[in-house]
C-alpha cells in the first residue's frame, strides 16, 4: 500500500499539489491523508497516523518546501506520530525497510548557489532524509518540481504523471491502476 502524507497549509492555493495529488489519483492500494483537513486545530492523532504507517510499504511525505523545511503541522506529525516508542529506538521498528520518498515542490526561483536561495534543493534535503533514515526506512531520492506556478499546465499535468509513474515503479509491492 501506498501511503501519501499530504501536508500543505494553503491547499487550495496550491497549483503543485493539486496536480500531484490528481495526478496519483485512482492508483490502486493508495491512501492519502491530508494533514491540514483531518487537523486544522493540529491536535494529530499519533494511533491513527501510526496505524496508516503500519498499513504502508510505501510512504510518501508530499507538500511544499516551507521555509527550507517541511510545512509546520508535517513537523508536528513527525513529532507526535514518529515517536521512540514506535519507530526511531532499539527494537521499536515499526517503518524499518518502509521505502520514503518525499515529494515537494518549491516555489521563489532556482535552487542553486548564486540563485535567490544560494543553494541547490539537495542542501534543503537532510533534514528530512535523516528523519526517515533514523526510523529505519529506506530513502529515495527526492521527487522535486521547481516553481510549480511557473509551468504551463501541459508541464504541470507532465510532472504529475511522472510522479504517478515514479509511484508504481518503486513501490515495494505490486500496485496497479485503481478501478
Amino acid at each position: 500500500m501506498i501511503l501519501v502524507v499530504h501536508a500543505h497549509p494553503y491547499p487550495r492555493r496550491s497549483r503543485g499539489g493539486a496536480a500531484l495529488l490528481a495526478g496519483i489519483a485512482g492508483l490502486a492500494d493508495l491512501e492519502v491523508r491530508s494533514l491540514y483537513e483531518l487537523y486544522p486545530d493540529f491536535d494529530v492523532d499519533a494511533a491513527a497516523e501510526q496505524a496508516a504507517l503500519r498499513r504502508a510499504d510505501l510512504v510518501v511525505w508530499l507538500g511544499p518546501l516551507y521555509w527550507y523545511t517541511t510545512p509546520a503541522l508535517m513537523q508536528l506529525w513527525m513529532e507526535k506520530v514518529l515517536v521512540s516508542d514506535f519507530a526511531n529506538s532499539e527494537g521499536n521498528t515499526a517503518l524499518a525497510g518502509k521505502a520514503c520518498l518525499w515529494a515537494v515542490t518549491t516555489g521563489g526561483g532556482e535552487y542553486a548557489v548564486g540563485g535567490p536561495h544560494d543553494h541547490p534543493f539537495e542542501d534543503f534535503a537532510p533534514v528530512v532524509e535523516m528523519t526517515a533514515r533514523y526510523c529505519g526506512m529506506r530513502w529515495l531520492e527526492p521527487f522535486v518540481v521547481h516553481d510549480p506556478a511557473a509551468l504551463s499546465d501541459d508541464e504541470l499535468a507532465g510532472r504529475a504523471r511522472a510522479l504517478r509513474e515514479r509511484l508504481l515503479e518503486v513501490a515495494p509491492s505490486p500496485v496497479g491502476e485503481g478501478g
